[in-house]
């Protein structure tokens, strides 16, 4: 389908990268501070380094879909299980809930109402199923798959295509190159951002050893491709959606200890599900909504939302320990908190499966959750006439709007450039009122390449060790994160909670560039394991799963020069990386726009290259002009905020307000909370922050004041 959107293109960029001199270690880990159920660790600090880039101004191109037809491109020449955990039906959501067996119903009949529906069906009053869960990715350009249907792309020469997992060696290395700027924060806002617009369909997986019996009867009803001791199982050779990730020979890590594998299932598409002719194409599939709605607080159906609302005062379900506020536990630790030792654990129940992934995206779920109830709590002060339903959508709405108004204005400039959002229309800086830029032609859904190749990029961000941080901004210990996954006791134990999230203002994230963490290359989900998975391999998978376009093809969608060899791959990638290209692929057709965006030198500005930039400011244009309910609209006034509301939002809404008056400790906060402190971005106490005046909901005689 053409979409209809504008983006701007960058072309003819030259680039140079200059590496700062190495400085002496920067981090003092301390070995202990004397609190329990802490786990530090020592280690040296980072290099650091710096991208200086210049070239001529960039030029605007418009793309639609596919691209145009003259740009197409024609092909050249085994751990114990404790028998106590609970293991009631599927969570909500997951792979084996039934609910996740469709490809998106749209509702008998649509009608105006003042709040989103959950599901985010009726957005689009015309095209009612546009951005609703269990409906496909959007497109940029055609499917890749090697049959054109569904099955593994290969070389253009029929060839296989390079081992993922020996691309990820060669050419994303661990390097810690950490940004002078931008904190962790930053980076794992990020993860926030992609979490609520995406989740790509699956099923339930489970690492059981076939010789675990008491694991395999617990999970008999979960696949397993390639088990915990990462051997081959008998479901790899039998059943079609598993392609797990196979060790290179000559592995420096894995092939030492006789890893044959890492894990890995297809995603569930609309082949899989009945929803495809036989000759179309299979689409891969999103199951949250695709809109900026905070579906990973309130969930992206009513059965999600049901478990996780107090139906009291408007509030979020909350569970009181050690005086602070947590969600509900979740009934099925057994497959959403697999490294809990014990079913007594917290395991943590939001409107994501994914909330307790790893500790910093779960304190900032609990930070968004808590906000909610905050605004509920002033809202029923200012108003203790209204209902809980009318409580509940109000302080929705209202977190919403705070929401997309910080992701838009505060954070995505950092790494989409100011400069190119403005010229794109996906920001307006010092505009009084509403915006009114909805278009009900253009497709919010996630874009593919966005999902699965440009935003997971960012991956290269992390850092593998998080320093726990005090208030006098001192640091206390770090943790390391692969002992972390899928296991949130940590946020409980002592101050943890406030540390980390101090740590997250305050440590640097990585560097945007080729370099990742081991911690997220070597040692993945590694549970009690001594190593683990492959991120950067996984998304490499993942592109091929999804029948991605080449690089070649989508730098032609993207309006960008088209490359016909290897050496014209110079103009955006070091000669290095391309040499290194050159080695693996047979043809530069076959390049994976995975793999080479990723190559690509910044842009000025920004913190991705071209083509991936190309595909970031396409996805949030659609994102912002694709939602009826956007904060800054004002077209139809059942839904919109008054003028005197909107600026209230934009006056109040930051990220640093959001942290100070939800976390336990945090006194004092820098006004820019993406960014590292310094002489300009000083800590300031919290009461000086400007904050949503939300006395302006305050019901009067027409309703709201003006």
């Amino acid at each position: 389908m053409i979409r209809e959107a504008c983006l701007l293109v960058i072309c003819s960029l030259t680039h140079e990268l200059a590496l700062g001199n190495p400085q002496n270690p920067v981090d003092t880990f301390l070995g202990s501070i004397g609190t329990p159920g802490y786990k530090f660790s020592v280690g040296d600090g980072a290099n650091f380094a710096r991208l200086v880039a210049s070239g001529p101004p960039s030029q605007r191109l418009s793309i639609g879909g596919f691209g145009s037809p003259s740009a197409q491109i024609q092909a050249q020449g085994e751990t114990p299980v404790q028998p106590s955990f609970s293991n009631p039906p599927p969570p909500l959501g997951s792979g084996r809930d039934p609910a996740t067996q469709t490809c998106g119903t749209a509702p008998p009949f649509c009608t105006r109402t003042r709040y989103r529906t959950i599901d985010g069906s009726c957005n689009n009053l015309v095209r009612p199923t546009w951005g609703v869960p269990q409906t496909p990715y959007g497109r940029l350009v055609p499917f890749n798959y090697g049959d054109g249907i569904s099955s593994w792309p290969v070389a253009t020469s029929g060839q296989p295509l390079p081992n993922p997992r020996e691309l990820s060696l060669r050419l994303f290395p661990d390097k810690q190159l950490v940004d002078q700027v931008w904190n962790l924060n930053a980076q794992q806002w990020g993860q926030i951002i992609t979490h609520d617009m995406s989740l790509t369909a699956g099923v339930a997986q489970t690492h059981c050893s076939p010789a675990n019996a008491t694991c395999m009867k617990m999970h008999k009803d979960q696949l397993t491709c390639c088990d915990d001791n990462g051997r081959l199982t008998p479901d790899a050779s039998s059943n079609p959606t598993c392609a797990p990730i196979l060790i290179p020979p000559n592995d420096p890590v894995h092939s030492r200890i006789g890893t044959q594998c890492m894990n890995f299932v297809r995603t569930g598409n609309t082949r899989t599900r009945g929803c495809t002719p036989l000759n179309a194409p299979a689409q891969p599939i999103s199951t949250v909504t695709a809109y900026m709605d905070l579906s990973l607080v309130y969930g992206s159906s009513a059965s999600q939302a049901r478990p996780i609302r107090s139906f009291q005062g408007g509030r979020l379900l909350t569970v009181l320990r050690g005086g602070r506020e947590w969600p509900p536990q979740d009934p099925n630790i057994t497959l959403t908190c697999e490294s809990a030792q014990s079913p007594n654990e917290p395991c943590y129940l939001t409107g994501d499966i994914r909330v307790n992934q790893n500790p910093q995206l779960t304190v900032l779920q609990i930070i968004l959750m808590r906000e909610h109830n905050r605004i509920a709590d002033t809202l029923t002060n200012l108003n203790p006439h209204w209902d809980d339903e009318t409580i509940f959508q109000e302080a929705r709405r209202i977190h919403i709007a705070e929401f997309q108004h910080i992701n838009y204005y505060e954070y995505l400039p950092i790494f989409l450039g100011y400069e190119n959002m403005v010229k794109n229309k996906l920001i307006y800086p010092g505009i009084k009122g509403y915006v009114n830029d909805y278009n009900p032609n253009v497709d919010p859904s996630v874009l593919d390449e966005h999902a699965t190749a440009a935003f997971r990029h960012f991956h290269t961000l992390i850092r593998g060790y998080l320093r726990l941080i005090s208030e006098a901004r001192s640091l206390l210990g770090t943790v390391r994160l692969s002992d972390w996954f899928n296991r949130p006791l940590l946020l409980e134990l002592s101050t943890a909670f406030d540390d980390l999230a101090r740590g997250l203002t305050v440590q640097a994230q990585d560097f945007s560039d080729q370099f990742w963490d081991s911690e997220i290359t070597q040692f993945l989900f590694k549970r009690n394991n001594t190593f683990g998975g492959d991120l950067r391999a996984t998304d490499i998978q993942r592109g091929r799963d999804h029948g991605l376009g080449s690089y070649v093809t989508t730098r032609a969608a993207c309006g960008l020069p088209v490359p016909k060899s290897f050496a014209d791959l110079l103009d955006f990638i070091s000669e290095e990386n391309v040499q290194v290209l050159q080695s693996m692929y047979q043809s530069v057709l076959d390049v994976e726009v995975v793999v080479a965006g990723s190559l690509e030198h910044n842009v000025p500005g920004a913190q991705a290259g071209p083509t991936f930039l190309c595909i970031l400011t396409e996805q949030f244009y659609r994102t912002r002009v694709g939602d009826r309910f956007f904060y800054e609209n004002g077209a139809d006034r059942d839904i919109a905020f008054t003028p005197s509301q909107l600026e209230a939002i934009r006056h109040g809404s930051s990220m640093a307000r959001i942290l100070c008056d939800n976390a336990d400790g945090i006194q004092a906060m820098q006004p820019r909370a993406f960014e590292q402190i310094n002489g300009g971005n000083r800590l300031v106490s919290c009461e000086q922050l400007p904050f949503i005046d939300l006395t302006l909901w305050q019901e009067s005689s027409d309703f709201f004041k003006k």
